[in-house]
């Protein structure tokens, strides 16, 4: 395969691979401490090779032509700032709310403030009927409690409490 016949999916493959090799060397700077069970370069070395069978994975898919991005037509965006706004509604509430739950992170606490991010961003981004709002509720419940117990207990990490569990 010629450098010119590389579609936009090859090259933002192995822009991620050359990404996650030099972060990964980078992993060996990190000191350890002579306290703990796991090493502080644990964690970023598993999201990394994590990340890094991802990226094998769609550099493989975009080589085959499995991945058709460059042949798929984008939707002709809007003008103007309210077609802008429209366009992208849910990547901006995405974001605002999880800059929200960072400002409220100090009082309600990463299981409370982390289950509302979960439950609000599935609404917003598979909707609001009833039936959905219990589903989404059961998967924020029991996806931020099962990571806070797995933090808490099982690794030892002290997540931020909140005030809300502070004061009781």
């Amino acid at each position: 395969m010629a450098l010119g016949s590389l579609n936009r999916d090859t090259v933002i493959a192995i822009m991620l691979l050359v990404m996650c090799s030099i972060l990964g060397w980078s992993t060996f700077y990190i000191r350890s401490p002579d306290y703990g069970t796991l090493p502080p370069s644990a964690w970023p070395r598993m999201v990394l090779a994590a990340l890094a069978l991802f990226s094998l994975i769609y550099l493989v898919q975009s080589i085959s032509g499995n991945v058709s991005s460059d042949t798929a037509k984008a939707p002709e965006r809007p003008r103007g700032v309210v077609g802008f706004l429209r366009y992208y509604r849910n990547p901006i509430l995405c974001f605002a709310t999880y800059f929200l739950f960072l400002a409220t992170l100090p009082i309600l606490g990463a299981l409370i403030g982390g289950s509302l991010l979960v439950f609000f961003l599935l609404n917003v981004l598979d909707g609001w009927s009833p039936a959905k709002l219990l589903k989404h509720g059961a998967i924020a419940l029991v996806s931020m409690g099962s990571m806070w117990l797995l933090f808490t207990y099982g690794l030892r990490v002290i997540l931020p409490q909140g005030e809300i569990f502070t004061t009781l």
